[in-house]
């Protein structure tokens, strides 16, 4: 995709009829410290990722953007950091955090630095254009969990709370929901997953998933986040936008689910 092109894509986003609508407006305000967000083409769930983005993108702009996404390819470690240089889209050039990334990987136990896990790991690559979109700078820590069990997203999220210091930090968790079941069946097995992440409960969504053999890619991710922002003291969870892609595509068959929510610190 072309710049232009890429752009476009994601103003539909906003304006699809299942985003939010229209396009962030400049506000002030530092209630939301991490939004969760799915990560299929733009088509598809492009629409509800653009609500999360919306809500950050109408306060104050961050530093610092982690992102954590699932590992679908097997490569690298268990979890990965990428401490150097810089990530590329059409819409341009981000630098990474290196400081706050050796940070993390210091004092996690299972965090390492290893580029490989990225070459062809889409989770995280979606979500850079996005925050392009709504910041004219930032600065970028791409992770990627292999390892997504509650242990490495409590040790991860843990090494992330202590190593955020004195900069603006917004995290992004990437997932999609249960994939390639009937809608029903799937809208079923989302509202668990739906449910931890409003109740901010990682060993719930963890133990949910298990349970009902929920094949939601990012559980990690999303058990890292909450986890990191219940400690730098969190208070609500909220789902922005929840549909499948039958709501696209007009086949309830077999769907995917794609959802959106903000963690915020304090009320509006």
């Amino acid at each position: 995709a072309n710049s232009i092109s890429l752009k476009n894509q994601i103003t539909d986003s906003f304006m699809h009829r299942l985003g939010p609508g229209k396009l962030p407006e400049e506000r002030e305000g530092s209630c939301i410290s991490a939004i969760v967000v799915p990560h299929a083409g733009y088509i598809y769930s492009g629409a509800s990722a653009a609500h999360a983005y919306l809500s950050i993108a109408e306060q104050d702009k961050p530093d610092t953007v982690i992102v954590i996404g699932p590992n679908h390819t097997g490569r690298g470690t268990p979890v990965s950091l990428m401490g150097e240089g810089f990530w590329e889209s059409p819409l341009g050039l981000v630098p990474l955090e290196t400081d706050l990334a050796e940070r993390i990987v210091d004092k996690s136990s299972i965090a390492k630095f290893d580029d490989t896990a990225f070459t062809l790991e889409h989770s995280i690559e979606v979500q850079v254009p996005f925050l392009q979109f709504i910041y004219p700078e930032f600065k970028l820590v791409p992770i990627c969990m292999g390892y997504q069990d509650l242990e490495a997203s409590r040790d991860l999220g843990r090494a992330i709370h202590e190593s955020i210091e004195d900069e603006a930090v917004m995290i992004v968790a990437s997932s999609d929901l249960n994939h390639m079941e009937p809608k029903a069946e799937s809208n079923r097995k989302d509202r668990y997953v739906l449910d931890a992440i409003e109740a901010m409960d990682e060993e719930m969504l963890q133990n949910a998933v298990h349970r009902e053999k929920i094949s939601t890619c990012g559980y990690g991710p999303v058990s890292a986040t909450l986890v990191a922002t219940k400690l730098g003291g969190a208070k609500s969870a909220e789902i922005l936008s929840y549909y499948t892609s039958g709501d696209i595509i007009g086949d309830n068959r077999q769907v995917v689910g794609y959802a959106s929510a903000k963690i915020t610190r304090n009320e509006k």
